[in-house]
């Protein structure tokens, strides 16, 4: 029997990002194993209900990383943000994604549904899954976070 060797990702969506997370587990399934912590329908409910597992997840190393999705990505990224050891970046921007990842060691990914297209989100995604924490002078400001 073979071995996954694929990178574990916890994903999270409120209602208005739920669509988007399923195009991004749909689009990266071959390459990453997705562990969805919900919502799994677009009815409304409190982002902070999938975002707490999500954070506590990147915290146990149950998953390397997370995606936090929400119409904005401001309420989901602020509440996996309240967590010591989380470094959550609100991306629009695939450029935003290298660096938060290259020069901030950025453990989630938080993406505004509401925004961006679907093309972009994927775009991020690939970016952030892509690049890696560059530490050196960056590792002193990661440590005053």
């Amino acid at each position: 029997m073979e071995a996954n060797n694929k990178t574990k990702v916890g994903i999270s969506a409120d209602h208005a990002g739920y669509q988007l997370k399923e195009v991004i587990k749909k689009n990266f399934e071959e390459n990453l194993e997705f562990i969805d912590f919900g919502t799994h329908n677009d009815e409304s409910m409190d982002y902070p209900d999938v975002a707490h597992p999500l954070a506590k997840a990147v915290l146990d190393k149950k998953v390397e990383w997370g995606i936090a999705i929400c119409g904005s990505g401001n309420g989901i990224n602020m509440t996996v943000n309240k967590y010591a050891g989380i470094r959550s970046a609100l991306c629009w921007r695939e450029d935003i994604a290298e660096l938060a990842r290259q020069h901030n060691d950025a453990n989630i990914l938080s993406i505004p549904a509401r925004f961006i297209s679907d093309e972009m989100a994927l775009d991020i995604v690939e970016a952030f899954s892509t690049f890696e924490f560059e530490g050196g002078r960056h590792q002193r400001r990661v440590d005053k976070i």
